[in-house]
């Protein structure tokens, strides 16, 4: 009906100028209507091709209506500069293709099984007469557009049967992009210099976001186009890395900042882009991972180890982090050689500054006051140590490093734990120290990566023949550092992962699985008779010394109450939050993060009652069933 009633309107209406802006409201109606579109073809190509029009328009209609609305805005603002007025109406037109983009690969989403079969009266696939047309089609288009149509077809060929077909129409889609590679290549085997204009590098940099589009959508079947291009390019990312190094080493101020090396990281971001989604989106097929992974080692595992600070790319670590979520247990053998190269450059003097409070006489490093002192020492540390590395010098540099680097240790932690067993202690030392260090971290994404985990690190110790061992080292240590950031108004939205530790600790030393003393016979004056005893006795004293606004007789309580509950994670949750609220170091506060779980339960419930009523929610906040899968 609406689309009837819009076609009626645009056959009433008189004058261009009202039924192009009919037409380019029709344009985007249908694209709501998949189903329909799937079931009358016609219609659909008639919508597609419109489309396409759209993208390079030059309608009268169109244009004077857009001039129109710059003169009513500039009007509004006073503002009649002619050259304003002319980059602003360049950007409506912009919008316009933008519409005609998006719209197209919203449509090919969810009708691209039609745009691969030879329909009623057609001699071909619409895909073939789509890809003969190619550079005609996208000759108007900016670069993020051309980008987003390449995304458009790639979801075409994807939902072509035939390996034969779909290998042809991939490699007539990257005909173009291919060619201008083709030739940048041969010219920087006869000159490297050529690759160091910046207009080659822009070009180069168009040529990979082009080709990360397409294996967006393509996946498994982008194989084919990555290994002709994957060496070259890794050649090129070796170039464009040493010039970088050499700019930030020259050391010329802010040379990081300046537009050229910009624009040679953009590069090495695109390429380090383009091989993870490749490797995200194919399916999980061993023998990819043995092609592409070996020959990344040196020019990205170990550029990254040699490489200054400022020219590390933190998009290594999340490509290590996805190869390894990828590629699990096949990736153990590997994880030595990444830990070198990542970790040692990453958190090197971590155990100084983790050791600091004891220094100055903190008897514990994780004292309840001890994230404050972090704050105010770490710019006198960063003098000191002007040389310590990247995320441990602060809370505030290399923020884009700092959360994938912890998603790489829980990559590992999670797919390649007998790898994590063979470190040296000193090593493992330093995993540890750098989990506390993420979850004492104010930014709360990083801080809950850390706390996920350090669960996971627990649950498989607890499960390894060196579960004595692991915990006689840092069972005491785990948890003051956990009630420390327990007790910090900045940590309450970790409270769900701070109880589970906490219980995971506490159910531990109840198991019987610890066969060993956590405590040290040297300086404990007494034999305890179990682990249990000890533990109680020892979050007694811990919690009196750093709370003494409590009663011992308060702290008891609370002590052998989380005991008695620790199989029962409601009421163990109970207890911590009434110990929260008698420290009265939550007293006064917006305490809403410590029931967060109990409320998206309560929500959840909500939604499913409302689900069950038809009409009560709208259709745009019901998950799209309506993709052509």
């Amino acid at each position: 009906m609406v689309i009837r009633d819009l076609l009626n309107l645009c056959e009433i209406t008189k004058g261009k100028d009202n039924k192009a802006v009919i037409a380019s409201n029709i344009m985007y109606v249908v694209g709501q209507y998949p189903r329909f579109l799937r079931a009358h073809w016609k219609f659909l190509k008639t919508v597609v091709n419109k489309l396409f029009e759209f993208m390079h328009e030059t309608h009268p209609g169109v244009q004077k209506f857009l001039k129109t609305v710059v003169n009513k805005l500039f009007e509004f603002m006073h503002e009649t500069h002619p050259g304003l007025q002319y980059i602003f109406f360049c950007s409506l037109c912009w919008l316009c293709q933008d519409m005609a983009c998006d719209t197209f690969l919203k449509i090919v989403q969810k009708c691209k099984r039609k745009f691969v079969i030879v329909q009623v009266g057609e001699n071909e696939p619409f895909v073939s007469e789509l890809l003969s047309a190619l550079a005609t089609t996208v000759a108007d288009l900016e670069p993020h557009q051309i980008h987003s149509f390449y995304e458009s077809v790639g979801h075409m060929i994807q939902a072509e049967s035939d390996p034969h077909k779909r290998d042809e129409y991939l490699q007539r889609l990257m005909a173009l992009p291919n060619q201008k590679w083709g030739e940048i290549i041969g010219q920087a085997r006869q000159s490297v210099d050529f690759l160091k204009d910046q207009d080659v590098i822009r070009t180069v940099l168009n040529i990979l976001q082009t080709n990360t589009s397409v294996a967006s959508s393509l996946g498994t079947y982008f194989l084919s186009q990555i290994s002709l291009i994957f060496l070259d390019m890794l050649n090129v990312y070796r170039m464009y890395s040493e010039l970088i190094s050499s700019s930030i080493a020259e050391g010329v101020p802010f040379a990081s900042k300046t537009s050229y090396v910009k624009l040679l990281r953009s590069v090495k971001r695109e390429t380090l882009k383009l091989i993870e989604t490749f490797l995200d989106k194919a399916e999980d097929q061993p023998q990819i991972g043995k092609q592409f992974v070996p020959p990344m080692m040196d020019p990205v595992l170990g550029d990254y180890a040699r490489n200054l600070p400022d020219a590390r790319e933190s998009e290594v670590l999340s490509l290590f982090a996805t190869i390894i979520n990828k590629y699990k247990a096949a990736m153990i053998d590997d994880v030595p050689r990444i830990f070198e190269a990542v970790f040692q450059c990453t958190l090197e003097f971590v155990h100084v500054l983790l050791g600091l409070g004891v220094s100055v006489g903190y008897p514990y490093v994780s004292e309840m006051g001890m994230l404050n002192f972090l704050f105010k020492f770490s710019s006198t540390f960063g003098r000191l140590y002007p040389r310590s590395h990247m995320i441990t010098k602060n809370f505030e540099d290399y923020p884009e490093h700092r959360l994938k680097f912890f998603s790489l240790l829980r990559a590992i932690a999670t797919h390649c734990f007998p790898a994590l067993i063979q470190l040296s202690s000193q090593q493992l030392k330093l995993v540890m120290d750098s989990i506390i260090w993420a979850f004492r971290h104010t930014e709360r994404n990083i801080a809950e990566t850390g706390l996920n985990l350090l669960l996971e690190m627990l649950r498989n110790f607890q499960a390894s023949e060196f579960c004595n061992q692991f915990y006689r080292t840092y069972f005491l240590t785990i948890e003051q550092e956990i009630f420390a950031v327990l007790t910090d108004t900045f940590h309450k939205p970790g409270f769900k992962l701070h109880v589970l530790i906490l219980q995971q600790l506490f159910c531990l030393v109840e198991n019987g699985l610890l066969t060993e003393p956590l405590w040290d016979a040297a300086t404990v004056p007494f034999q305890y008779p179990n682990n249990e005893m000890f533990v109680r006795e020892y979050t007694i004293k811990l919690l009196t010394t750093s709370f003494p606004n409590m009663t011992a007789a308060e702290v008891t309580q609370l002590v052998n109450g989380l005991f008695e509950s620790r199989n029962d994670l409601p009421t163990f949750k109970n207890h911590i939050r009434d110990f929260l609220v008698q420290s009265k170091e939550f007293s006064a506060q917006d305490n809403k993060d410590l029931y967060a779980e109990e409320a998206a339960v309560q929500r959840e419930k909500e939604r499913q009652r409302m689900l069950s009523i038809p009409g009560l929610i709208a259709p745009n906040e019901i998950q799209d069933e309506m993709l052509d899968s």
